[in-house]
């Protein structure tokens, strides 16, 4: 009987919910009917001697009828209000864009005018900037004074994260800012992608001091295979805190940011400055909304109708409510 539990009734999705609102009146029509049957019902009068009127439980045998007839009318409504249950699924998928997150991991990226330092900064907005992608390829190159991918292009975040956690200044030996080399290892992984959009976000806070490729010739090889380049220049003008592990104290620190403005205007993308972790923040923001895209969704209904079982059951009360009213259990002579 899991059809009529409280449970099942509530997991249902109605279609035409209003007729359930008339249940409640099916009890009071055939309470005012009886109401009605008992005030204007012909009588007739006989005497008995109080010792010959005996109360049988037989006697209420003659509400059954009255009580299918009610379950009966019920159970019709239930019907006529279309019980369902829908299993709705939605599948999204989009094109989806390449990026390369090429990032500096020198020395001077451990330089305190970021907090808790430039590298960590980048390493914690790079983590929210993947978390709000979907079905994006994502990959990661690091540099110095060399360059290597870190990560190939992945849909998989929770291993690329795990790759972002484990970058330090320490993952390469040779010092140096090798911005050209960078790039070109960049281009390289993305050169077979056949993706529409292919997008490299290249953050650093120095000029191109090592490698063995300019910088400008690295852009201009990676805008033959349409990779759009976004460049973002970290760090503060003037007095800036080194670490420890440098020498400690404050330095003078100033950003040539020529080089960086000029692969964005040749990669066709776009120069950033930030100066703290909000800047820095807010430029991931602009780049994730600018490098949206589009999701396509498709909906996938299936609706399965259960009228049935509460209209076999009114068939079968009404049945039964035909059967009481051949028996002794029906009162003709009150119908």
């Amino acid at each position: 009987m899991e059809w009529f539990t409280p449970r099942t009734l509530t997991d249902f999705v109605w279609e035409k919910p209003y007729f359930l609102y008339f249940i409640p009146l099916v009890p009071l029509l055939f309470t005012v009917r009886w109401l009605i049957h008992q005030r204007f019902r012909q009588r007739l009068s006989v005497a008995f001697s109080r010792k010959n009127l005996k109360s049988s439980w037989v006697s209420r045998l003659r509400y059954i009828p009255y009580l299918l007839m009610v379950l009966t009318i019920s159970l019709i409504l239930v019907a006529l209000a279309r019980p369902q249950r829908v299993n709705e699924k939605i599948e999204q998928y989009s094109e989806g864009i390449d990026i390369m997150l090429v990032l500096d991991i020198s020395e001077s990226m451990l330089i305190q005018d970021f907090k808790p330092d430039r590298l960590e900064a980048a390493k914690q907005v790079g983590r929210e900037f993947v978390q709000g992608r979907f079905q994006d390829r994502i990959g990661m190159v690091v540099f110095s004074g060399d360059a290597y991918a870190l990560c190939p292009l992945t849909t998989d975040y929770k291993l690329l994260n795990t790759y972002i956690d484990e970058v330090s200044s320490k993952l390469i030996q040779t010092g140096g800012t090798a911005i050209g080399s960078a790039l070109a290892v960049a281009t390289n992984r993305m050169r077979e992608s056949e993706t529409k959009s292919k997008v490299v976000i290249l953050i650093s806070d120095g000029d191109n001091t090592a490698g063995n490729l300019d910088p400008i010739t690295a852009a201009q090889l990676a805008q033959a295979y349409n990779i759009k380049i976004y460049t973002i220049a970290v760090g503060r003008e003037g007095q800036v805190m080194l670490p420890q592990s440098l020498g400690g104290g404050p330095i003078e620190n100033s950003i040539d940011e020529t080089t960086l403005r000029k692969i964005a205007e040749i990669g066709q993308g776009q120069f950033f400055r930030a100066s703290d972790n909000q800047a820095l923040k807010a430029v991931f923001n602009q780049i994730n909304r600018y490098e949206k895209a589009e999701i396509k969704e498709t909906r996938f209904k299936d609706t399965r109708d259960f009228y049935q079982i509460y209209l076999t059951w009114a068939i079968v009360f009404f049945l039964l409510w035909l059967v009481c009213k051949n028996t002794f259990i029906g009162n003709i002579l009150e119908d």
